[in-house]
């Protein structure tokens, strides 16, 4: 397919087209006005026992009510017997939609669709990248892979193919052209091992719309996602970023940072 070209599907034939980046879309920064957010509510015995997953829950159910006071919260659920156990846990929020599709694990902004947006209609579309389970870490994660094209179907909205590996935590943007990640990550051959950077670069302005890309080198001891960006630097407006240092006991110069 040719580099200026990607699939599309949803609310618009399926066929090689223009890019989201040439049809005008961009991916906004996270604090730009939205309609709503997406969840995948946590259910997986192999990463949350009994305790932890209660826990988890209750936290989960507090942001979820916070959030539906202002927007639309959608909640990604197994299936109905599912949901009515989620919904005891929200109790009575203003605005929660509840979508029988099935995840393998609660890691939305990894597994979920990347929007992008612009000023003429259709003003929203999804961008469906796929999705591995870090490196292929923790299988299965077919269902997880599916969830973005079902959320395009349920918003009846553009979606775009990328034809790479990516999470939505590897990447970070200001919205103003600019994109963070790290080398750590998206260059792993246990993502995309038959792409080079500028191949992924370029497929990065394409579906996402952003001009700059910044790569950071390193990542976190004991950081299984290979160094996402959202671990290490964050946006906090288009011109501030927000960075977290690992204290080294062996730097004596530390204290004084």
């Amino acid at each position: 397919m040719k580099p200026d070209a990607v699939e599309t599907r949803g609310a618009e034939a399926a066929k090689p087209r223009a890019t989201p980046a040439a049809l005008g879309y961009r991916m906004p920064a996270e604090w730009t006005p939205h309609q709503g957010t997406w969840l995948s509510w946590p259910h997986n015995p192999d990463t949350w026992d009994a305790d932890q997953l209660a826990a988890v829950e209750r936290v989960l159910a507090e942001a979820a009510r916070a959030l539906a006071v202002g927007e639309t919260v959608h909640a990604n659920v197994l299936d109905a017997a599912h949901e009515a156990r989620v919904r005891q846990v929200v109790g009575n929020a203003a605005d929660v939609r509840y979508h029988h599709f099935p995840t393998n694990d609660a890691w939305c902004r990894d597994h979920g669709a990347v929007f992008v947006v612009r000023a003429a209609a259709p003003r929203l579309a999804a961008t469906d990248w796929g999705y591995n389970a870090w490196g292929g870490k923790y299988p299965p994660f077919d269902l997880d892979n599916a969830i973005p094209q079902r959320m395009a179907e349920a918003l009846g909205v553009p979606r775009f193919e990328a034809g790479m590996i990516l999470e939505g935590g590897s990447i970070e943007v200001n919205g103003a052209g600019l994109l963070l990640t790290t080398e750590a990550c998206l260059l792993n051959p246990n993502r995309n091992p038959g792409l080079t950077r500028e191949e992924i670069e370029r497929r990065l302005r394409a579906m996402l719309g952003v001009e700059r890309i910044h790569w950071l080198v390193g990542e976190m001891a004991g950081d299984d996602t290979d160094g996402h960006i959202d671990n290490l630097a964050r946006f906090v407006g288009q011109d501030t970023v927000v960075a977290a240092v690992e204290d080294d006991p062996r730097d004596e110069n530390y204290a004084a940072l």
